[in-house]
């Protein structure tokens, strides 16, 4: 590498780093939710009204019945959807820096990862990609599974155990492995 290219790289890394990925207003949402957070994580586990409200309060979109055990790590909660009756269990990681939409009576196992940003590694600048993730209707994370950005995973459909999930799933399909493939179909 010549000394011309060294300076060019850091160049890049400085006009990443100097990017404004955020909002003011993003920023202070962020700053407040750290606090809330706490009082979230900190949550007795039969709690689920009490952090219902709390994510409400922080923009979440929150439907009935919803369980979101005190333990998931939610990054932007204003970027959440969260239908009727679905449920994110214990150590659950919700990236949300893009939407993250889950359908109605769907279960996101615990210590899953849904994982809504990333960077262009194509651009030298590598700037922030904030994707949004669908989990369809009736749908199931497995433990340990992980849903990358921009993937959508269909009505009643199934991600294996530690699967992980690059491209979409199909509705009612059963995929598994790393990458996911699938491996059955659900009646």
């Amino acid at each position: 590498m010549t000394d011309h290219d060294a300076a060019s790289d850091e160049d890049w890394v400085a006009r990443n780093r100097s990017a404004r990925k955020w909002t003011r207003r993003e920023l202070a949402g962020r700053a407040l939710w750290s606090l809330g957070a706490l009082a979230f994580r900190f949550s007795p586990r039969p709690l689920w009204g009490w952090r219902r409200w709390l994510l409400r309060r922080f923009g979440a979109r929150v439907g009935a019945q919803v369980h979101v055990f005190p333990t998931v790590r939610i990054a932007i909660p204003w970027n959440l959807d969260l239908h009727d009756f679905c449920a994110v269990g214990d150590g659950a990681i919700l990236y949300s820096l893009g939407p993250i939409t889950i359908g109605a009576r769907a279960t996101v196992s615990q210590y899953a990862h849904l994982c809504a940003g990333s960077h262009d590694w194509r651009d030298p600048t590598m700037p922030l990609l904030k994707p949004p993730i669908t989990i369809g209707r009736d749908a199931w994370i497995c433990a340990d599974a992980f849903v990358g950005p921009g993937v959508s995973v269909g009505d009643g459909a199934i991600l294996g155990a530690r699967a992980v999930a690059t491209r979409p799933v199909p509705a009612q399909e059963i995929h598994a492995g790393n990458p996911a493939r699938r491996i059955g179909r659900r009646d």
